[in-house]
């Protein structure tokens, strides 16, 4: 683990399960549809309970655009909210997709904001199944909420739980870099 004091806030890197945090909410990397999948989503579906996707299905039935966040429950996770992040797939580089993921984080900020989470815990988003090289999804998204937590020291604890040793060395490399 990885502890690094950013203004009043901490940001901290794991590796591990993102099912198995308990914050205040649990980023999902959802898709637009918000329909369930593969990798991360599909493993917060599993163990979520299948009223996130009919609570999805009802509240949000145009689903959500690629850069942006929705707010649902929890289910059975060991949180108050969910947020189903939609991040870009990697296309090069060049169809705005740092700008996408840029946006999916900072809005993920802004409803633990809205919601007064004082915990907050990201998946690596687009970094898996989405293709987003994972030097640049590091730098992107902690950048981002670096920024957030030098302006704002809300919430208290961000934490990046990362799904394998590799991922997690992409982002400490970035974060030991910012510190």
């Amino acid at each position: 683990m990885m502890r690094v004091p950013v203004g009043r806030s901490v940001l901290e890197l794991v590796v591990g399960d993102i099912t198995e945090q308990e914050v205040d909410a649990i980023v999902n990397a959802a898709n637009s549809a918000l329909a369930g999948g593969g990798g991360v989503d599909g493993a917060i579906h599993r163990a979520a309970g299948p009223g996130i996707l009919q609570e999805t299905r009802a509240r949000y039935p145009q689903g959500c655009p690629t850069g942006s966040a929705v707010v649902t429950s929890a289910g059975s996770l060991k949180a108050r909210y969910l947020f189903h992040a939609v991040g870009p797939i990697w296309r090069g580089g060049t169809k705005g997709e740092p700008d996408q993921l840029r946006s999916a984080y900072q809005r993920c900020l802004d409803l633990a904001a809205e919601h007064e989470c004082r915990s907050l815990a990201f998946p690596a988003i687009s970094a898996g199944i989405y293709g987003y090289p994972r030097d640049l999804a590091a730098e992107h998204s902690l950048t981002t909420v670096w920024n957030h937590l030098t302006q704002r020291a809300h919430p208290e604890v961000v934490r990046f739980v990362l799904f394998d040793e590799g991922m997690y060395g992409a982002f400490a490399r970035v974060l030991e870099d910012k510190s």
